[in-house]
């Protein structure tokens, strides 16, 4: 299991039984209570159309259906001569993925591709065989299926970091219109702010359902000297509740977002159950010019007239492209594969958002979110009936500090604690605060097990290599555990669960070391996998990707998902990635509207071509 389900591993075993072993009623009677109440929500017809057989050629093939991909397809097909295939590996999204409470009763289902990292010397010490599972959503909607539903955009300092390293175009001033041009903000007084908007694809909402500890943790941020903030407003540095993918209680992923509202557009063909193998480039010319892929047990070959485009994630994208024949050189020929382009960068640079496990207070009153609380016939008909109740908590998360320690920048440079009430301990309820990295130091790199397409890449997180990142998270959890003595968490009763660590007992508590070892221990991943298809001017050698998202040194290929981030934004990057792909679909219309300018502009190229 991932690092936070391990923390909640009693709670997920408790959960289990509530809804499958011990309970057997749970399950089946959720399903037939949302189909009887939500009938034409849930109406087949209203999911993207599942082609039968793919056309021999299109204009532009979008591998990958999730986060970007969506957007992508969305975007290309309001162009109606353009015809445009969406290839996904996995399938559709069902009932169950819907519901906020049980996103993380969906890792390791069919809707993952299960990866894992490799073991690790520096973190993850606490999990099996010290590897974190790198929870990746294989299914229409991508990871936005599986993810917590939190809508961040990170910081505006971010962005113009990205533009200062020679990236035109993309500074918070020119990125900001993409985001809101998406959303749909349905709180009203969020909406009438210049950082919000309403009428877009992307439903954004608050959770309908809180608990007193929610407000409890503002209020104890603001006592830390914090100012309560929008978390998408003009500032981040402060405490703020949650803004989440949500319409009615429900989960809104990517695909329910952009691609079901234009399932009938006679230019958009959808194939699931499609696993894309290879990209085809032409030798002489450097020019992508289609995709090969199995479905059904069949391997197939599909041509794109204008682009292809990858948005297959962090994970996928570098593969593809090294299985293609782009990568390292020294690589790609230890694999026997041909070299096209000696693109260095290609699976370096990956980065993710980490965070410290386990950091649990214990309160005196029934005020959390606990599972017997959030599996019973009551909230299941409340959740079917009506859109609330506890099954739409995303596991517990409602509120966010953004706050910076010693080792941070002036502004801006934050530790990020999630508020999340996951279980009982010992009969009583609980809080968690999870520190989490946001500006980590560290890289990771995948890469090829071998020229196998079915064969999972290596990935090597090397989370906390770099010690800077070690200080970070002690300083965050000592924040954190400052946070619990606040007046307004003692109010409950809060104490810390100061339970020692088994793999830390040879040092004292609450000492730098064993704050150290703790966090080298209970190592988690937010799932937040990104830059390994880098971005980047041609003066930098290890840039995979131009300012415009096309791949150095091949024509007619871009790359538009988490990827291709230089540097990994201050949250949760699923807005940062549906902004991506909107711009990105921007570019690629300017590209071929404009007359004459695929003709004028040149290869851009920091690579050598072999």
């Amino acid at each position: 299991m991932s690092g936070l389900s391990s923390v909640l591993g009693p709670a997920l075993k408790a959960a289990a039984g509530l809804a499958g072993i011990n309970k057997l009623w749970f399950l089946p009677t959720f399903l037939a209570a949302i189909t009887y109440y939500h009938y034409d929500l849930y109406d087949p017809e209203s999911k993207p159309f599942d082609v039968k057989s793919v056309a021999p050629e299109y204009d532009f093939i979008v591998i990958g259906g999730g986060s970007a991909g969506a957007v992508l397809a969305n975007r290309l097909t309001e162009e109606p001569a353009w015809r445009v295939l969406l290839l996904e590996a996995g399938g559709q999204e069902t009932e169950i993925t819907d519901v906020p409470a049980l996103s993380l009763f969906l890792h390791g289902s069919r809707f993952d591709w299960k990866y894992k990292g490799q073991p690790s010397t520096t973190s993850c010490q606490a999990m099996i065989d010290r590897r974190c599972c790198w929870t990746r959503g294989k299914v229409i909607g991508g990871s936005s299926v599986l993810n917590t539903m939190l809508y961040v955009r990170g910081n505006r300092r971010d962005y113009d970091h990205w533009a200062s390293e020679g990236n035109v175009g993309w500074s918070y001033q020119e990125v900001l219109p993409y985001f809101l041009k998406s959303q749909d903000q349905r709180n009203p007084y969020l909406a009438r702010t210049p950082y919000h908007t309403a009428g877009g694809y992307l439903s954004v909402d608050d959770v309908p359902w809180k608990t007193p500890l929610g407000i409890a943790f503002l209020q104890a941020g603001q006592e830390m000297g914090y100012e309560l903030r929008d978390v998408n407003g003009e500032f981040q540095t402060g405490f703020a509740p949650f803004q989440f993918t949500m319409r009615r209680g429900m989960r809104v992923s990517s695909a329910k977002a952009f691609l079901n509202p234009v399932r009938l557009r006679k230019n958009l063909n959808v194939a699931l159950w499609s696993h894309v193998t290879k990209l085809l480039i032409d030798p002489i010319t450097r020019r992508a010019y289609g995709v090969e892929f199995i479905r059904g047990g069949v391997k197939k070959t599909v041509i794109a007239n204008k682009e292809v485009i990858l948005a297959a994630g962090a994970v996928g994208s570098p593969q593809l492209l090294m299985l293609s024949g782009i990568g390292p050189k020294a690589h790609l020929q230890q694999k026997n594969i041909p070299v096209l382009v000696d693109s260095p960068g290609v699976g370096g640079n990956v980065m993710d958002h980490i965070a410290v496990g386990g950091i649990a207070f214990l309160v005196d009153y029934p005020i959390s979110l606990v599972l017997q609380r959030a599996f019973n016939l009551n909230s299941a008909l409340r959740y079917a009936i009506s859109g609330e109740g506890p099954l739409t908590s995303s596991v517990g998360l409602e509120a966010v500090g953004f706050i910076t320690t010693k080792y941070g920048n002036a502004s801006d440079d934050c530790d990020k604690f999630y508020n999340e009430v996951f279980a009982e301990i010992n009969n009583r309820d609980v809080f968690g605060v999870f520190p989490m990295m946001l500006r980590p130091k560290s890289r990771g790199v995948i890469r090829l097990r071998s020229n196998n397409p079915l064969q999972y890449p290596l990935i090597y997180p090397n989370y906390l290599t770099h010690p800077d990142d070690v200080k970070v998270l002690r300083e965050g959890v000592k924040a954190g555990l400052a946070l619990g003595q606040t007046a307004a968490m003692k109010r409950f009763g809060a104490r810390y669960w100061d339970k020692p660590l088994p793999g830390c007992k040879q040092f004292a508590p609450y000492t730098d070391e064993y704050w150290d070892c703790y966090v080298r221990q209970y190592t988690m991943t937010i799932y937040h996998m990104s830059g390994s298809c880098k971005m980047g001017p041609s003066t930098d050698p290890y840039a995979v990707v131009d300012p415009q998202l096309r791949v150095h040194g091949i024509d007619g290929l871009r790359v538009i998902d988490a990827s291709i981030m230089p540097t990994i934004t201050n949250g949760n990057i699923n807005a940062p990635v549906i902004m991506i792909a909107e711009k990105g679909a921007d570019m690629i219309k300017y590209y071929w509207k404009t007359p004459g300018i695929a003709a004028r502009q040149s290869r851009n190229t920091n690579t050598t071509i072999v």
